[in-house]
């Protein structure tokens, strides 16, 4: 599930990232999508391509996997604090992705890759 208000534009220093057209009130769910579970033998392989900056850890039950979103999910850009959060459903193999608070129509939607909204821990890359 994906909202129409939901769209991809460029940002600037990012590349492309997710925008919305309306305002959204905190505690909306913007976006389910499933996922593709991989092991931790096929993110050896991912880590080797662009890929590796679009997967995420996947530990149900302390396994160590990854997993690939589909939807528009890996178009969501990192902030330290972020406006959304991503939540995993291991048991339905989806992600989702929901606002933290009251965002702004015309506003970038982000997520933060550390898995929790505020969360300043220093990310893989140089992030602004």
């Amino acid at each position: 599930m994906i909202k129409p208000q939901i769209y991809i534009a460029d940002t600037p220093g990012k590349g492309r990232g997710m925008f919305t057209r309306k305002s959204i009130k905190a505690g909306t769910l913007i976006e389910t999508a499933p996922v593709i579970v991989m092991t931790h033998e096929e993110r050896l392989h991912i880590d080797q391509t662009v890929l590796h900056n679009y997967i995420f850890e996947w530990q149900p039950d302390g396994q160590e996997l990854c997993c690939m979103a589909l939807g528009l999910i890996p178009m969501y850009n990192h902030a330290y604090r972020s406006n959304c959060e991503y939540y995993m459903d291991y048991d339905n193999n989806e992600i989702f992705i929901q606002a933290v608070r009251d965002i702004g129509a015309g506003e970038e939607l982000t997520i933060n890759y550390n898995a929790t909204w505020d969360d300043e821990t220093k990310i893989w890359f140089d992030a602004q």
